[in-house]
């Protein structure tokens, strides 16, 4: 699923949070655990290679796209940290910026709550 396959950002996210909902039930040490053993990310930074991207100046988005590219463990990673970190999010998780996390935050939290009929979780 790309952004480019929508008639707007909007409809990507809406899109991509309900894809998430796959993870709704799954616990966070669960999601955690995947992404520390499958993330492209920790792998990264656990086999002490330099990225191809290394001095580059790149945006978020850039950025997200070149470390996530094929990653596995993207979608548990964005669930992971949207819940964890929710609207105040940081970074680079689930190939995302948190400029995008930050958009996404409220239609993923909307399909929780009703999922959970009111609960936030």
């Amino acid at each position: 699923m790309n952004p480019e396959d929508f008639d707007s950002f909007t409809d990507y996210l809406s899109a991509l949070a309900a894809e998430l909902d796959r993870y709704a039930n799954v616990p966070d040490d669960v999601l955690e655990g995947i992404v520390r053993r499958d993330g492209s990310c920790i792998w990264l930074y656990t086999t002490g290679e330099a990225p191809d991207w290394t001095g580059d100046d790149l945006t978020d988005r850039e950025l997200a796209a070149s470390i996530c590219a094929g990653c596995t463990t993207k979608l548990a990673c964005l669930e992971l940290e949207l819940r964890t970190a929710g609207p105040f999010t940081l970074g680079v998780w689930g190939a995302l910026s948190q400029e995008d996390r930050r958009d996404l935050y409220p239609i993923w939290r909307a399909r929780r709550t009703g999922m959970n009929g009111g609960d936030q979780r």
